[in-house]
């Protein structure tokens, strides 16, 4: 056979095979079948992706010091050595009183595991110099850690109340942690709202100076008394004994009979100066739950691990504990379940593949017919199978961006499907058999869909390489979309073309009735039987009998409208198309259609830039979400007690809580269908993640109150914005100098706030001051939306400065050192030991009783005791001889970032409000404003995000277009008909503006510039397979006549071949379109059915809206005004195009 013939009647080896063994086909069936469910019910569900960031920090507390006290001592001297570390991207850091964390982010070419151990060479360092700070005894230990955000974050709360003391609630407390945390999948259990246990020796001051006994006595008599030791081992008559030591104490009040001084026979005991008190350490934290005090367990699951079965197996704990452990009077409640939030996000997300199946089948059987839509639409559970397993063996886990590419790949995964299956109809028509058909038909379009399928995975590759946060956010997407893309080519080349072989007709034959009744009383039957006894099995009854009325149904009623719709409907628009495009390509009307569509594409480009400017079409980076949770973070001066924060936010709590209790918001059964639960936290555990960066520093000036609202299906068509607007207006102006701040939760990973801005310099007064200055020029311009603008820092914290008479001191033979730890073990107290009971450890501190722990007049009176080691006489010098002190303030915090020290201006937005829109008047006002010298300031947070993605964003679609173009390339050996699908590509651009335009939604930059990238790849695929068949037309046609490859066809034949061309492929763009579009629309609209409960409880819950329509909407719509432009595009100006380009071939050719 001559070559010509080969590249004209040619068939594809792996399809050809798989025809062949058809048996070796079913068994691989059914293992992926199996595989692939098996890897479904096992994946981790989680609500949005695991996000582990290359940044590694460095926490150091060290009490009793300030803030410069931090930064000079500690901060500094590490992140000068940090900075010489390679492959740091930035360093940033907080110094506040008695702590310093600072995060040093990386690059993306060095693990997590290797960035920890440069920190930690270089920390390690620096804290063996002599000047590395001291702390009872020891040198001060920074903490290296690496942090993954899911595991950070509380996955449920469990909140324990009842009439009991907080001490033995938080034993019971203590009990479900205990048994929660031996779940392999948590990772621990934090519990707030009761304070941990500690043994205070309360000295008093008085008789501690009249015994002449000093800190370092009462400490080491403890340390030395308080101890079990070993002493080696004895050998007596043969045998060896071990010889121990049993110095522990058995009860705190054993304490008391320590002896802490022996001088001339006279003994003195603890209990002669001191009281012993096994308590509570000092108040951190307070929770409640609608206002009502709880101990509350935070429950965190282990990264990678199912968050799903993690809480079932806890919330199985908890009651067995209510039935066996707890009193009847206590009550344990959960909040902010996010495993029954993922499930609900899961489900939804399912319901819509099963809504958008259905649609796509239906389509396929009026378009082929039922039995050959049941072939293309096997491709979409097997494709789906496949890909779960794939995902499972890369270790991903099943969350919304996963399972909406798997959506956004629903309609493309049958593409390939389609096309062969339609082109083996075409043949099969024609009145070739069916094997044969079927290994020249795959033959003919092999090629093509493998290259179109490159072609959209390859728009999607450089996604796949996003780097970042974001990217480690955003990059399940792309790459879920590869894999389903890859499955579907997969099951097109091997499974759907031995089903077609084996069992393909052109015509669809009835069923017959005998046959139809039979199946019918089978079905309902079994189905019936299944739907009385089958328990949680009783929807496949359901099914069964629904099935049963669909085949009658198909049979008496849509198989004649299918029909119909084939060979007259079909035809009929074949022959107009045929007609259209042969009126198109005749003589100047192709110039008219090809430059009529650039006019287009420029009118529409002015259009969207007139309704940019215009403010009718916003800009925004994420799509404004309906919030799941309204946090509310509260913000005393510091230095405010926790007792007092308690008691205000109370108040505030007690507002809040009248809002989210609102009576539009009850329901007829006396519940709240909107909000969930609030939770309060005050103290420890009330930080603002976007402002404190993993600190976890003690925060007694903080409190946070969390809303968290229902499911959007239950919410009555309630807005939780609108909730969160009349919180806002609650809570104006009720407590002057106290900063509140209405928050929701972020629609994406962490990008910062939306006005966001960063003052630098060196002279941190002067930053503050010129933050101050900044924010009274932007509040007098009175620019609406802004929320409230605050300061990250200020200089309000109260102190106290201590100086030391140098001289004086060294004349008496005291140190400032020894000043300074006399105030820090009166105050804070001095470690002396560790009581062990029931396995627990509890630290023994010594320090003043409370009521002279606080007075300034006993502090600074209070003698120095020591000996002198000149004459080894015991010395008493009283503070107030060599110490003067003085009231002051000092900063609440020092932060830098890479090193240069930082102040933040920062706020929210109202609801409704346009971030991009605020900050654009604020950057024209601020022309205006001057800073004081030294200083200068930035516009970062979300806007220096939003940049930044959007960068990455142009330069993903840049890469992956060239990236298409070099595959074109390859496929068509020329330059020409890749050119001619480049420009289809930029024309289908079009609809996207056009829809924008039209509608006056809003431009999302991360989701609608992810569907343009999207749309570059679908739109690829129609186009190589109609160029590719047209030129195969073609050089059947030169083969026909005699004429060799490089010759060129007469503009007859030509025209001819891309008429005939087109109008074969008509049904598959067509159809591919379509299926494509249908599969998003569910998504799109926001369209939910709950088809699980409609089948078992016959409930089909719908509903409008959601937030998975909401976050994702903006990306589908993207991709069906495109799509439905770019069939257009390829259907008329695709042919238009490559005849224009025939034409100018020929011309030179001459």
């Amino acid at each position: 056979m001559s070559e010509e013939k080969k590249s004209v009647e040619k068939e594809f080896g792996l399809s050809s095979w798989a025809i062949d063994n058809p048996t070796v086909i079913y068994v691989m069936m059914a293992i992926f079948f199996f595989l692939g469910l098996s890897s479904y019910f096992d994946l981790p569900r989680e609500d949005f992706p695991e996000i582990k960031e290359t940044k590694i920090y460095i926490s150091t507390p060290y009490p009793g010091n300030t803030a410069e006290d931090i930064e000079r001592l500690i901060v500094d001297p590490l992140e000068d050595e940090l900075n010489n570390v390679s492959n740091v991207v930035e360093i940033l850091s907080t110094s506040q009183e008695d702590y310093g964390i600072i995060t040093v982010e990386f690059d993306e070419d060095i693990t997590v595991e290797e960035a920890k151990v440069r920190v930690k060479d270089k920390v390690d360092g620096v804290k063996s110099g002599a000047d590395w700070p001291t702390f009872n005894g020891a040198k001060v230990e920074p903490n290296v850690f690496d942090l993954n955000l899911s595991e950070e974050i509380p996955i449920v709360n469990y909140n324990i109340t009842g009439d009991y003391p907080v001490e033995k609630l938080k034993e019971f407390a203590e009990y479900l942690e205990d048994e929660i945390e031996t779940i392999a999948e948590i990772k621990q259990v934090d519990i707030r709202g009761a304070q941990e246990k500690e043994v205070e020796v309360a000295v008093d001051v008085y008789k501690m100076m009249a015994a002449k006994v000093s800190f370092q006595d009462v400490s080491n008599a403890i340390a030395g008394g308080n101890v079990t030791m070993s002493a080696g081992n004895l050998i007596n008559s043969g045998q060896r004994r071990t010889i121990r030591i049993l110095g522990e104490i058995q009860e705190p009040t054993d304490l008391e009979n320590f002896v802490v001084k022996s001088e001339k026979g006279s003994a003195i005991y603890l209990k002669d100066i001191a009281k012993v008190a096994f308590k509570d350490k000092e108040t951190t934290t307070y929770a409640r739950e609608w206002g009502e005090q709880v101990v509350m367990l935070d429950v965190k699951k282990r990264a990678g691990k199912n968050m799903v079965d993690a809480i079932e197996q806890a919330d199985k704990i908890v009651q067995d504990a209510r039935e066996n452990f707890l009193p009847a009077d206590v009550t344990v409640t959960s909040a902010n379940d996010q495993s029954e939030k993922t499930i609900n996000q899961v489900d939804d997300l399912v319901n819509n593949i099963i809504f958008g199946i259905i649609l796509v089948v239906t389509v396929l059987m009026f378009f082929l017919g039922f039995k050959n839509a049941l072939f293309v639409g096997f491709a979409i559970p097997m494709s789906m199978v496949i890909s779960f397993f794939i995902i499972e063996l890369l270790g991903y886990t099943m969350n919304t961006m996963i399972l909406f590419a798997m959506i956004m790949g629903l309609g493309m995964l049958v593409d390939n499907g389609i096309v062969v299956v339609e082109n083996v109809y075409r043949l099969m028509s024609e009145g070739m058999g069916r094997i044969e058909a079927t290994k020249k038909g795959i033959g003919e379009i092999a090629i093509p869909i493998m290259v179109s399928t490159l072609t959209t995975v390859a728009a999607f590759v450089p996604l796949g390489l996003w780097p970042g946060i974001m990217g480690q956010f955003m990059k399940y997407f792309p790459i879920t979309l590869s894999i389903v893309l890859g499955s579907s080519l997969f099951v097109a080349y091997f499974f759907n073309s031995m089903l077609v072989s084996k069992f393909m007709t052109v015509e669809d034959k009835d069923m017959p009735k005998k046959m139809l009744v039979r199946n019918t009383i089978i079905l309902v039957v079994l189905g019936t039987f299944i739907l009385l006894v089958g328990g949680e099995y009783r929807g496949l009854g359901s099914v069964m009998i629904f099935t049963a009325l669909l085949m009658w149904l198909h049979r008496y009623v849509v198989k004649g409208m299918a029909d119909h719709f084939q060979n007259r409907t079909l035809v009929a628009f074949e022959n107009w198309y045929e007609g259209f495009l042969h009126m198109a390509l005749r003589k100047r009307n192709a110039y008219y259609f090809f430059f009529g569509t650039f006019i287009m594409l420029f009118v529409s480009l002015f259009l969207f830039g007139g309704s940019l400017g215009s403010g009718r079409t916003k800009v925004e980076f994420f799509p404004d979400n309906q919030p799941k949770q309204i946090i509310t973070y509260i913000e005393y001066p510091e230095g405010t007690a926790i007792e007092r924060t308690n008691k205000i936010t109370k108040d505030i709590e007690s507002r809040i809580n009248a809002v989210l209790n609102g009576e539009e918001y009850i329901g007829e059964d006396g519940e709240n269908f909107l909000v969930e639960s609030s939770i309060s936290v005050v103290g420890s555990g009330a930080g603002n993640p976007q402002t404190d960066g993993g600190s976890s520093a003690d925060m007694p000036h903080r409190g946070k109150v969390t809303a968290s609202m229902r499911e959007f299906k239950f919410r009555k068509g309630a807005s939780s914005e609108k909730l969160r607007l009349k919180v806002q207006e609650a809570l104006k102006g009720i407590y002057p100098g106290v900063k509140i701040s209405v928050e929701k939760d972020a629609a994406g990973p962490p990008a910062g706030y939306p006005v966001n801005i960063e003052i630098s310099g060196k002279d941190y007064a002067q930053l503050i001051d010129a933050a101050e200055q900044l924010r009274d020029f932007i509040n007098a311009q009175n620019v609406d939306g802004i929320d409230e603008l605050k300061i990250d820092v200020n200089r309000s914290k109260p102190s106290i400065e201590v100086e030391v008479d140098r001289k004086k001191a060294g004349e008496l033979g005291i140190s400032a050192s020894q000043v300074g730890n006399q105030l820090r073990n009166s105050i804070f107290g001095t470690k002396a030991g560790v009581y062990k009971e029931d396995g627990e450890d509890y630290d023994i501190y010594v320090r003043f009783k409370e009521d002279i722990r606080y007075n300034t007049s006993a502090l600074f009176n209070q003698n120095i005791i020591f000996r002198d080691p000149a004459n080894g006489q015991i010395k008493e010098v009283p503070v107030s001889t060599v110490a003067s002190q003085k009231n002051t303030s000092g900063y609440s915090a020092i932060k830098h970032i890479d090193l240069v020290r930082i102040v933040t201006l920062y706020s929210g937005v109202v609801p409704g409000a346009n971030p991009n829109e605020i900050v654009g008047i604020l950057k024209e006002k601020l022309k205006d404003f001057e800073m004081p010298t030294g200083t200068e300031y930035a516009f970062t947070g979300e806007m220096e995000e939003q940049e930044k993605q959007m960068m990455f964003l142009v330069s993903a679609l840049v890469t992956g277009l060239f990236l298409i173009f070099l595959i074109l390339i390859f496929q068509f050996s020329s330059v020409s008909k890749p050119a001619i699908i480049m420009v289809a590509i930029f024309l289908s651009f079009i609809g996207v503006f056009l829809g924008l335009v039209f509608t006056g939604w809003n431009f999302v930059i991360m989701m609608t510039m992810m569907g343009i990238i999207s749309l570059a790849g679908i739109v690829v695929n129609n186009g190589v397979v109609l160029l590719d068949y047209t030129d195969l037309l073609m050089q059947k046609r030169k083969y026909e006549l005699g004429l060799g490859k490089k010759e060129l066809l007469s503009r007859e034949d030509t025209m001819e071949a891309i008429i005939i061309g087109g109008k074969a492929r008509l049904r598959p763009v067509v159809l591919t379109a379509i299926t494509t579009v249908l599969g998003l629309i569910p998504l799109a609209i926001g369209f939910n059915i709950d088809f699980f409960s409609l089948f078992s409880e016959f409930d089909p819950k719908i509903f409008i809206g959601g937030d998975n329509v909401i976050f994702w909407g903006p990306l589908a719509w993207t991709v069906i005004f495109g799509l439905t432009f770019s069939t257009f595009l390829t259907l008329i100006i695709v042919p238009v195009m490559n005849y224009l380009m025939y034409r100018i071939q020929l011309r030179f050719a001459k």
